[in-house]
């Protein structure tokens, strides 16, 4: 028997070939519309007129020195260390799921002691991105860090 290369050998191949491509095609087309909402800004043209506002706000408040650290507690509250901002700041946060898959939340926060805040709500468990304000008088600071 000898082993001869046929027209149906290379149609399997071209089949296989065609098959497997077409899997990743739709595997990758899955995953990139489940993932990603697709939305970095409401209005691109807008945000290019606010450009230069926004740094400028960036540049003050980074020369504010003020620093903050998010950390999850067991109980699935959010305690967040500001340090160098006055005793009078408010602090609001805002939870957004980095996948869209949550909606936001908005967590009311409470002083617990001099320099470091509570929320009054609990956060549910997994990846989570904090939008921090802080507000004490006519400065305001902002920050975004993961939650994991």
């Amino acid at each position: 028997m000898k082993n001869t290369f046929t027209g149906r050998h290379m149609a399997a191949i071209l089949l296989g070939f065609f098959v497997v491509v077409a899997g990743v095609n739709v595997l990758m087309a899955r995953l990139a519309s489940t993932t990603f909402g697709g939305v970095v800004v409401d209005n691109s043209y807008v945000a290019t007129q606010n450009y230069n506002r926004w740094l400028k706000q960036a540049e003050a408040e980074k020369a504010l020195g003020w620093k903050a650290s998010v950390r999850r507690l067991g109980n699935g509250r959010i305690e967040v260390a500001l340090a160098g901002a006055p005793g009078e700041t408010v602090l609001t946060l805002l939870a957004r799921h980095p996948l869209g898959r949550q909606p936001d939340r908005n967590l009311p926060m409470a002083l617990a002691a001099p320099g470091r805040y509570l929320s009054e709500q609990a956060l549910p468990k997994g990846r989570w991105r904090i939008r921090i304000r802080a507000q004490a008088g006519e400065q305001a600071w902002h920050s975004e860090q993961d939650l994991p």
